[in-house]
């Protein structure tokens, strides 16, 4: 049975919330090792043997024969746990034979990947899975009842979640990872049905095991429909140019590469539907902030999505206890070793998974890593190398020393002759597309005003005059005038005047990263990139309803601002 833990009372109870407080509890599970059948069991009685087991870690995960023989190589010893039961705790830590070894991971930056590499190159021709599988298959028998606990209660849980549903509205979200992976498993099952939507999110960040898994999972499950969603418009090297890469505060790739390519997936294949079901492979366990999330939600980042997590109080130990129990294919990039498969070169990575990329996959982790070193240098680091590598870059925050933040900055005077009139000096020539972004604040006129002086009005629904918008196509003067007084009784001069703001920097630095799309519920912004690459925003009239979330969702109203923001005076 799952327990929780409410750390506000100070309880463990078989409920994720609190019966005393209501507040939200935290799911708890302790990993125990069985000497005698040399194994980890998830509860203290051994259910092969019988014997009690010793409390070992919180989670585990199994380590396969590939990375096995990478870690004995490390240590020097090649094949010194090839008889042996060898598992990966909390923590990153190795046990073989339930007892820690010492493996210090800071210390893999001073090793020779090169030497490593030919040597695993070698060794692996004399690598075998015989003790591995014999393993696994005690480990299997001895934690039965919690395969069947677990694998039950997700069904049942699917089942009733589906109930009255068609196929039609309901999507299951696959990745190629391990999560996702089982609850592709899952969902086919429960619903006794294969031809469930799969979409593939291709970041174009995916490890070659992940797109070799998704290849070998079409050819295996000829009547699952599986759609990649791709962004086929923007290259990650190139952005890093421009933005400089991510780190880990500022993930402007999760955007661009992967809720923005899967928002228009969505829109194109349930145009008609209000809502729709996905299923997703997130975990409380993976993280801080995943232990926050509901087994049911509104997506936060797309919208018509409710998110479903079947799994959402298992464990790695519980994940694999299933994939292998149930003999499920997986991605064979977690046979050497990694435990995550999202991007490769996330800056969310550990050491050892970028020990592993120098390892496995040098061509790539170079030439990244040649493409973080010029950043440093462009943004002036006196020592570019050490900045890189000590992995100070992970950390990066703003836009300081790039010169696309520049575009952030919105410089405006107040007019001297009229009242509520602002004039911007914009960095990017007037066009008819600067007038798509006045939409949210109403509807455009284009009689009422003089044309000659590039005058534009927007009026409410009910005709009344909101804003007058004056500026010749071609130049970069803005002169814009709140006329509608209630504005600013509303909202005060200083909100309104920010909000025009929020719109002129999209204007200016709109990328195409589709966070705006993503976030308007009711489907009426489009972007895309013409052939000369220059950014369409579009408004449809018909669609806005004028909510004014798509100005304020964002910090600045465009969220590239916020990745690019700078530290200034």
């Amino acid at each position: 049975m799952i327990t929780y833990r409410c750390e506000n009372c100070n309880i463990d109870t078989k409920y994720s919330e609190c019966e005393v407080c209501g507040q939200r509890t935290k799911v708890m599970s302790k990993i125990y090792w069985c000497h005698h059948c040399n194994i980890p069991i998830y509860t203290g009685i051994c259910g092969l043997c019988g014997q009690e087991g010793s409390y070992l870690t919180t989670d585990l995960r199994p380590v396969f024969p590939e990375e096995r023989l990478l870690v004995e190589i490390t240590l020097g010893k090649p094949f010194a746990f090839k008889n042996d039961s060898v598992w990966n705790g909390t923590g990153n830590t190795y046990f073989v034979n339930g007892k820690k070894i010492k493996f210090v991971i800071s210390n893999l930056k001073n090793i020779d990947d090169n030497e490593i590499r030919i040597e695993y190159q070698e060794l692996s021709k004399e690598n075998s899975y015989a003790t591995f599988d014999e393993t696994i298959a005690r480990f299997i028998k001895a934690n039965e009842v919690r395969f069947n606990e677990i694998t039950t209660e997700a069904k049942s849980y699917i089942k009733n979640i589906a109930s009255g549903l068609d196929l039609s509205d309901m999507f299951v979200s696959f990745s190629g990872g391990k999560d996702s992976t089982v609850v592709s498993d899952l969902v086919i099952k429960a619903l006794g049905n294969p031809k469930i939507l799969h979409i593939f999110g291709d970041t174009t960040l995916e490890f070659p095991e992940t797109m070799e898994y998704v290849k070998n999972f079409k050819a295996s499950h000829r009547e699952t429909p599986v759609l990649s969603s791709r962004n086929k418009d923007k290259n990650f090297n190139d952005l890093c140019q421009i933005v400089g890469p991510p780190s880990r505060v500022m993930r402007w790739c999760c955007t661009v590469f992967k809720t923005g390519s899967i928002t228009r997936k969505i829109e194109s294949l349930f145009k008609n539907k209000k809502n729709i079901i996905t299923f997703y492979g997130i975990r409380r366990s993976e993280s801080t902030s995943r232990s926050k999330y509901e087994r049911e939600s509104d997506s936060p980042k797309i919208t018509k999505q409710k998110v479903i997590a079947p799994i959402i109080d298992w464990f790695d130990f519980d994940v694999w206890l299933y994939i292998l129990s149930e003999k499920v294919d997986f991605n064979s990039a977690y046979r050497l070793g990694y435990a995550r498969v999202g991007c490769w070169c996330c800056p969310n990575n550990s050491i050892w998974s970028e020990y592993l990329s120098k390892v496995h996959m040098p061509e790539q982790f170079f030439n990244f890593r040649s493409i973080l070193v010029d950043f440093a240098r462009n943004i002036g680091k006196p020592d570019a190398e050490e900045y890189v590598d000590s992995g100070n870059w992970k950390a990066r925050q703003g836009g300081n020393g790039l010169d696309i933040a520049n575009k952030s900055i919105i410089s405006f005077t107040p007019c001297a002759t009229e009242e509520n009139s602002f004039n911007y000096e914009l960095q990017k020539p007037i066009s008819e597309e600067l007038y798509e972004l006045f939409k949210p604040f109403g509807y455009l006129n284009y009689e009422l005003g003089n044309k000659r002086l590039g005058e534009v009005y927007v009026l409410s629904k009910s005709g009344t005059v909101k804003l007058k918008l004056q500026g010749r196509i071609g130049t970069s003067t803005l002169k814009v005038t709140i006329i509608d007084h209630r504005i600013a009784r509303a909202t005060s001069m200083k909100t309104a005047e920010e909000k025009i703001k929020c719109q002129l920097t999209k204007y200016q630095m709109c990328m195409s990263c589709m966070a705006c799309p993503s976030i308007c519920k009711h489907d009426a912004i489009t972007i895309r990139e013409n052939e000369e690459k220059q950014v369409i925003y579009k408004i449809n009239t018909e669609k806005c309803v004028r909510c004014g979330e798509c100005v304020g969702h964002f910090n600045g109203g465009c969220y590239m601002r916020k990745v690019l923001a700078v530290k200034r005076g």
